[in-house]
């Protein structure tokens, strides 16, 4: 057993595995299954851990989403056969340019040639994939969110799930329930994008090191339940222009699927500079467009969510193996931007993942030590070539969308293959001071076909408890009104999509309150206050939102 004064604590039971995985989304999942695969081929036993701090497999999970199969079917061919939700294939694409009031379709580019792949919900495949992986006898455990890393001699032991029943001033209440400490040879960490301990092994293994900055975006998105008439199954529909400006990378995604269902959504590239932008009121004027409120007219909402993508691509993946452990799916960022898809590219790294972990342990070397062998594995698969092929088109728009339209082009047609790579920078250096920026009225949402911030939470199923320590923290409470108020407008009031942040006028003047109950786990507040003053620490396991289908 290892144990360490330093993280062991005696009210904390301790449970060992060979391998331990955290985050129960495509690429954790993967790499769960690939395990015992492994294992079963052996004839031998790898006991699998894997923990999700959602209340159930997929709560937490939002994806436009249109699936490549490839690495799903190469975890199980028979996948089909098995009853994989993959049962709305893509029959045709559509790119358009929006103006305000017209829309003009273009040539659907290379990259976004959606023949062979599924309209799904990620959520729904996931619950699949944590099936599969239970009848290998992976155990799982969700409601029960990594809160520690535990780190011995400099490598990494495992991870500690968050205590139960603590107050909201830290003290225990008396529903108090110790976490526990997860001890594995190898702990595969597959957060998500901005992972909370991912951040900390970034600063403890200096793993962004030899990389660029990663760059994300922010995409929310809707599902509607629409009139048959304006239903085209299989229809794969994305835009870019209006309504934001030229200098703002993003666009929407609108999906057809199910029994007349409508994925919609937008994504807003989070290097954006106005302060006074939002990214959920240009969703909601988007959906006032004509070619989309013809689209939604006489439908539903159903559904809300938001999350942060990781964008930067290979020149923003950091160093993904350290004494004990390995990064996979979007924690390291493998998304491929202009075919606006991740699962595909995570669920391999995952199954690279494993297949190295699994082969490290079979070697008879330390069991802790570096899987020195998984980046130069990842290197050789189909994942690197096809992120190397694109991996200048995202930073190119960096420029402007004219110019990123016109490299891009061109970038697709020489596959990549230039004798240069463009880079990255940190989205919250970027954002201009408000007296130099030009204010955005919103138009107020009619209840139709825009809504407000707090409806579209409630369709989140958003639950936290309240009586515990906000899970978002202020690293220098002064700095929101001194610097984000009085120089940059308090941006985060605009840049949340769930109302957690709000300036209350006060006698003594403005305060910034933070709503955490609000919270859809997003991630945008800790990549984009522009002195990364906002901390997002995890809640207690099962809070947030419960999408279900999402």
């Amino acid at each position: 057993m290892v144990t360490s004064p330093s993280w062991h604590r005696d009210d904390r039971e301790i449970m060992e595995y060979d391998v331990l995985v955290v985050g129960a989304g495509p690429a954790g999942l993967a790499a769960a299954i690939r395990l015992k695969q492994l294992a079963k081929e052996k004839g031998q036993e790898t006991s699998v851990c894997l923990i999700e701090k959602g209340a159930e497999v997929g709560a937490h999970l939002l994806s436009g989403a249109v699936l490549d199969p490839r690495a799903l079917f190469e975890l199980i061919p028979d996948a089909l056969a098995k009853g994989a939700p993959l049962n709305t294939p893509a029959k045709e694409d559509r790119f358009v340019f929006l103006t305000e009031k017209s829309a003009f379709r273009l040539p659907t580019p290379p990259p976004m040639h959606n023949h062979g792949n599924y309209v799904i919900s990620l959520g729904e495949l996931a619950k699949w994939l944590a099936k599969q992986a239970e009848e290998l006898s992976v155990e799982i455990y969700p409601g029960f969110a990594g809160a520690e890393l535990l780190i011995d001699k400099g490598r990494v032991c495992g991870v500690a799930t968050g205590d139960q029943g603590i107050g909201k001033h830290g003290k225990k209440t008396s529903s108090f329930a110790p976490g526990m400490e997860l001890v594995a040879k190898q702990t595969i960490f597959s957060e998500g994008c901005r992972g909370s301990l991912t951040k900390q092994l970034f600063e403890r293994f200096r793993l962004r090191q030899s990389c660029d900055p990663q760059t994300y975006g922010i995409g929310i998105k809707e599902i509607w339940e629409v009139k048959p008439e304006n239903h085209k199954s299989g229809l794969v529909m994305h835009t870019l222009g209006w309504p934001l400006d030229t200098e703002t990378y993003g666009g929407s995604f609108v999906y057809h699927y199910g029994a007349h269902l409508v994925a919609i959504g937008f994504v807003v590239g989070l290097d954006y500079r106005n302060p006074y932008l939002s990214p959920f009121e240009e969703f909601q004027r988007f959906k006032h467009h004509p070619a989309i409120a013809k689209m939604l007219a006489g439908g539903k909402r159903l559904s809300y969510g938001a999350r942060a993508i990781s964008e930067g691509g290979l020149q923003s993946i950091p160093k993904l193996s350290f004494p004990g452990g390995v990064l996979a799916g979007d924690s390291a960022g493998f998304l491929n931007v202009p075919r606006i898809k991740g699962n595909h590219t995570a669920m391999k790294s995952g199954m690279v993942a494993a297949e190295s972990v699994f082969a490290h342990l079979q070697s008879g070397v330390g069991a802790g030590d570096e899987v020195t062998v998984y980046p130069d594995n990842l290197k050789k698969s189909w994942l690197w070539k096809e992120l190397y092929k694109v991996r200048n088109i995202r930073p190119a728009f960096h420029f402007g969308l004219w110019l990123g339209m016109i490299y891009s082009a061109i970038d697709t047609l020489l596959m990549g293959y230039v004798p240069w790579t463009l880079h990255n920078h940190n989205d919250y250096d970027v954002l201009r001071k408000a007296k130099d920026s030009k204010k955005i009225e919103y138009p107020k949402p009619d209840g139709v076909l825009s809504f407000d911030r707090l409806s579209s939470v409630f369709l989140s199923n958003t639950n936290h408890a309240e009586d515990q320590p906000a899970h978002l923290v202020l690293r220098d409470p002064q700095l929101a009104i001194r610097v984000n108020y009085n120089e940059y407008a308090s941006p985060e009031t605009r840049y949340c999509p769930a109302a957690v942040y709000e300036i209350v006028s006060e006698a003594a003047g403005p305060r910034l309150q933070i709503n955490a109950q609000n919270c859809v786990h997003c991630k945008t507040c800790d990549i984009k206050d522009p002195l990364q003053n906002i901390d997002w620490k995890t809640p207690e396991g099962g809070g947030g939102p419960n999408y279900g289908a999402m």
